[in-house]
């Protein structure tokens, strides 16, 4: 059987993105997968080789760079690894579904999706941290996302909060409808809560300003993703009775109070666009959702930042685990080179929630 790889994929062929790969070593993964994946004999072979190379993505890409974390090494990297599997046709029987599960083993493992695993024991304030891909890529197939540079930057620190101890693991999401049709969002964030004393999920929003999403709507706006697809209508969340809005527990004006004085300016917004209750039209609302309203627009818009939004906050929800969780945009800036200033203002963000959630013990 052919297959074929995706337009994501494909775009890791593009000049510009060869060429970051070329000048960050990253280059220098496909060979090694490649005769890994050759030497496999069997399923139990193949997914050990895969699992390697994931988690080194992964390990290399959290690695502290001297000019500061780049998102798009790993990010083409990982499409590169990723077509040079969709195409494998190994020696022996191979059926569908376990090639997906391959697939599936190589996203999780590079996305720090398997890593978010805590120390054990009372001293410790565990805040998970989340990020995604570049975006938009047929318009500027160079473009970071600052979120997912964040992201890269902040697994693995800890910092003193009080008596106890902060410690931030981190994962990157995928700009992709079906993988969170698929319940990706699910399978890396349902754990957390009843375990992590906060989940912080962070996008690139508006140039010039971070925003703090008051409120997450369940509706999707139709935008096109990474591989062209749009999805319009209601979430397919898991579980029954899914809410039309969901709230932030974040700091909002103790984060905004912070960071008062940086070069940024942190905007606590909670207006939304919504259907009222009994009417056709929608509307605009400066302060959140009317009582019975169906969701047009979160804060955060009604594309892929507005549901790991939606779908964190209703985990939270759905666990009883009172904890600070929510959705942080951050500016949108030129290019990774200017990531500095927004990813030190991440950091105290980040401080902010951690200092929020050690004053409180998380109850369930």
């Amino acid at each position: 059987m052919h297959h074929d790889t995706t337009p994501e994929e494909d775009r890791a062929g593009l000049p510009e993105p060869r060429r970051i790969l070329a000048r960050s070593g990253f280059g220098a993964a496909e060979p090694l997968f490649s005769a890994d994946l050759r030497a496999a004999t069997d399923l139990a072979q193949a997914r050990e080789a895969v699992s390697a190379h994931a988690s080194r993505l992964w390990t290399e890409a959290t690695r502290t760079d001297v000019d500061g974390p780049d998102d798009r090494p790993p990010y083409w990297a990982r499409l590169v690894l990723a077509a040079r599997l969709r195409t494998w046709r190994p020696g022996f029987a191979l059926s569908e579904a376990e090639r997906a599960d391959l697939l599936h083993l190589l996203e999780t493992g590079s996305r720090g999706i398997t890593d978010l695993d805590f120390p054990p024991g009372e001293r410790w304030i565990r805040i998970v941290v989340t990020g995604f891909d570049p975006f938009r890529l047929d318009e500027d197939p160079g473009c970071s996302n600052p979120s997912g540079a964040a992201a890269l930057d902040l697994n693995g620190w800890t910092f003193p909060v009080g008596g106890r101890t902060a410690v931030v693991r981190t994962a990157v999401f995928p700009v992709r409808w079906a993988d969170f049709d698929a319940g990706l969002v699910e399978e890396a964030l349902a754990d957390q809560h009843g375990r992590a004393d906060a989940v912080v999920t962070l996008s690139r929003g508006r140039p010039g300003r971070f925003d703090i999403e008051e409120w997450n709507g369940i509706w999707r706006g139709g935008g096109p993703d990474n591989v062209r697809e749009v999805r319009t209508g209601r979430a397919p969340v898991p579980g029954p009775d899914a809410p039309e809005w969901t709230r932030s527990s974040l700091p909002g004006a103790r984060i905004a109070e912070a960071t008062a004085g940086r070069p940024y300016p942190v905007v606590v917004n909670a207006a939304v666009t919504e259907v009222p209750a009994g009417a056709d039209e929608q509307r605009e609302r400066p302060d959140g959702p009317s009582e019975g309203s169906a969701a047009r627009r979160g804060g955060g818009g009604n594309y892929l930042s507005n549901e790991i939004a939606y779908r964190n906050t209703l985990l939270r929800d759905r666990s009883g685990w009172e904890v600070p969780a929510g959705h942080v945009h951050l500016p949108k800036v030129a290019g990774p080179g200017e990531n500095a200033a927004v990813l030190a203002q991440v950091r105290e963000i980040v401080r902010t929630v951690a200092e929020a959630a050690g004053a409180s013990p998380p109850t369930a």
